[in-house]
């Protein structure tokens, strides 16, 4: 009853206003309830709270490395030289009322953002949301994932400290491996030798203004085209490759849209509140001629440290050109990684023959070699990622360092395909097996608001079936 005062009410303002068909249609169009849909919007709604406290923080920030005289609140570094940049975010996190707390409130939402993109991949990947006709948004959702990761980085440098100026130098040496360009792409990036005078000024517009503006236009791109082909589901009563069921964008979803906003916000608060976060006057200001003991990145570069510490000394000389171990470790694995996700659909088609529109979405245990694959890429990356805490494992477990990196060499070789094989068996076994979900179920039966008939979702007793893919 209450759907039809709502449609009632909606009918009669679109009847005044002449936009009836239209807002109408939209304001009724169905999508399926299911909770490993929600990584999505929580990806939206972190990248709503990042907006939001980077505009506080930009008004404050100086994105300059020009040396000056600390005079802030902090006395431990008070008459040390550092750079503008450095000096303006202590006084953000020192001085400026709520300073330091929207810092960290931006900075557990950028660690939240990127988490969620790639939950939100990992889902679609297990369940087969990725195939035809839907192949062209995950091109869209890696780009997308690509520029979160990039904005995160930019972000992570920007306060010129020791840990950050690390960081930045790692990937000085990254680029300056590159074979045939390197020297001349790393002065021109940096502004000289290293740690150059410009790096900091140079990635703060790229941060605040070029990252953003691409990740929402590219989010725009993304959410256009999930409105236009309409949301996939998973398999049961009444849902066919022809069909939506689910709930109305308004009120049902859009009510619990907002309220799932609200919540990520207020849980970004509250973490911001209790948990340091970066604390950059403990690290102290960028000096090249220091590093940080046991630092670690943001998880999300993990598996960079992790493949630059893990990787052999590996050294290829081709004519009078030499590629070093840094080339292999942060350029070949990262492409690889990437240029793996991007390739997936194609793999996909590949492998299976299989050009047909997909609609309805698989359980990860009816695709076993799918779901395996997936299952030993993240083990591996998975390994990468540990090997970039090697110090921390080895300080934790009182064991020589060398001895970590050897086990962590040796389980990178080992541990995925155990892992592939062991996956599979289990997909199998479970897709196998008799039980309640290959058995005949009651088909649930519900009356529309129109007075018409149909079946009803298993998920909600209010869900409601929509005509959308035929």
């Amino acid at each position: 009853m209450a759907r039809g005062v709502v449609e009632r009410y909606v009918d009669s303002v679109t009847s005044r206003t002449g936009g009836g068909s239209w807002l109408t249609k939209n304001l009724r169009k169905v999508f399926p309830s299911h909770f490993s849909f929600l990584w999505g919007e929580l990806a939206l709604y972190s990248l709503i709270v990042l907006i939001a406290s980077g505009t506080y923080l930009t008004m404050f920030f100086e994105g300059s490395q020009d040396v000056v005289t600390y005079q802030g609140s902090y006395v431990p570094l008070q008459g040390q030289e550092v750079s503008a940049a450095y000096d303006s975010v202590m006084r953000i996190s020192y001085e400026v009322k709520g300073g330091l707390f929207i810092r960290q409130m931006h900075h557990w939402a950028a660690l939240l953002f990127i988490a969620s993109i790639a939950m939100h991949m990992a889902r679609i990947y297990f369940t087969g949301a990725f195939r035809r006709p839907r192949d062209i948004n995950w091109y869209v959702g890696i780009t997308l994932l690509v520029l979160a990761l990039a904005a995160g980085f930019t972000g992570y440098s920007l306060p010129d400290d020791l840990l950050s100026g690390t960081g930045v130098r790692i990937t000085y040496a990254i680029i300056l491996a590159l074979p045939l360009i390197g020297e001349q792409l790393a002065f021109l990036i940096f502004g000289g030798e290293w740690p150059g005078t410009d790096i900091v000024g140079r990635l703060y517009p790229v941060h605040i203004l070029v990252v953003p503006a691409l990740i929402v236009g590219v989010l725009a791109v993304h959410l256009a085209l999930v409105w236009h082909q309409k949301h996939t589901q998973f398999k049961g009563p009444g849902r066919t490759e022809d069909n939506v069921v689910g709930e109305r964008v308004w009120p049902a979803f859009a009510m619990k849209s907002i309220g799932l906003m609200f919540f990520v916000a207020a849980a970004v608060s509250a973490m911001a509140a209790i948990f340091e976060i970066n604390p950059i006057w403990l690290y102290g200001p960028y000096d090249s001629g220091a590093a940080t003991s046991l630092s670690q990145p943001d998880w999300y570069i993990g598996f960079l440290e992790g493949s630059l510490r893990l990787m052999p000394p590996w050294e290829t000389r081709i004519g009078g050109f030499v590629i070093n171990n840094i080339f292999y470790s942060g350029v070949v694995v990262s492409a690889t990684i990437f240029g793996g996700l991007y390739a997936v659909p194609l793999i996909e088609r590949k492998l299976t023959g299989d050009n047909r529109d997909h609609h309805l979405l698989d359980r990860p245990r009816d695709a076993p070699w799918r779901t395996a694959i997936g299952a030993a890429s993240i083990a591996a990356v998975g390994i990468l990622f540990i090997g970039g805490a090697q110090d921390v494992v080895a300080r934790t477990f009182d064991m020589p360092m060398a001895t970590v990196t050897r086990v962590l060499q040796f389980a990178f070789l080992v541990v995925p395909p155990i892992v592939l094989v062991l996956t599979r068996r289990i997909c199998i076994a479970l897709r196998d097996r008799p039980g309640p979900a290959n058995s005949e179920r009651r088909v649930p039966i519900e009356r529309s608001a129109d007075g018409g008939y149909g079946v009803a979702s298993e998920d909600s007793e209010n869900a409601i079936s929509e005509e959308s893919h035929s």
